[in-house]
């Protein structure tokens, strides 16, 4: 994958923290922040070849990805910050894995599932080539999901190339775990990865405490 430094990527993101303050972007943003290490971690385990399977809040995930990043900031800027994609295949990105995103919360689990069983079933096991990976990057407010507990189900019980994500920021919005669910805690099988983490930045926007007047895109 492509190399990125805590400090590229809290810079990239910082970039976009102004940009929307100052007015350059009327549309809804989700930024990243505070799991620089986490995540430089986990996709240093990640292979051309892979497919990654992401959130409304992608930009670190495109980035660690691939992405070249003035065409993630050319997506954010047209009001696609939540609707990224890439493949090897696509001339505009050049990504050496397949990238898919979702704003639906839990929307991507059971396309990965998908994903890595068709992976498994056509693997030749004489290749002396590795078999492609699934990574699927979701929330805690995800983890409430079904469609997060059936896909988990379908991976654990085929034993499929797919390895869960839980980006646990202890928000679903602004709704906390305790408040969701109590005292009550989940033991996921080893398909499943959960890591905390503290949020630099609220749920949308940069959390500014000013007014902000957005101006209006030029017509294209």
């Amino acid at each position: 994958m492509k190399h990125h430094t805590k400090e590229s990527l809290i810079a990239f993101e910082s970039r976009v923290k102004e940009l929307w303050e100052a007015g350059e972007l009327p549309y809804l943003i989700h930024l990243c922040g505070g799991n620089e290490d986490q995540l430089i971690e986990i996709f240093s385990q990640i292979e051309a070849g892979d497919w990654v399977f992401s959130t409304h809040r992608n930009h670190y995930h495109a980035l660690l990805s691939g992405m070249n990043p003035d065409r993630l900031e050319h997506l954010i800027r047209t009001g696609n910050s939540m609707f990224v994609f890439g493949s090897p295949d696509d001339e505009r990105s050049r990504m050496p894995v397949n990238f898919l995103t979702s704003s639906i919360l839990a929307g991507t689990c059971c396309i990965a599932a998908g994903v890595a069983h068709r992976i498994k079933n056509e693997w030749r096991q004489d290749s002396s080539s590795r078999m492609p990976r699934v990574w699927c990057f979701v929330g805690d407010g995800a983890e409430d999901e079904g469609h997060f507990y059936e896909a988990v189900r379908f991976v654990d019980g085929r034993n499929l190339p797919c390895t869960f994500i839980l980006e646990d920021n202890d928000r679903s919005v602004d709704t906390n775990r305790a408040d969701r669910r109590g005292d009550s805690r989940m033991i996921w099988p080893e398909c499943v990865r959960k890591y905390h983490y503290k949020p630099v930045y609220p749920h949308a926007g940069s959390g500014c405490k000013f007014h902000i007047q957005f101006k209006t895109p030029a017509k294209s």
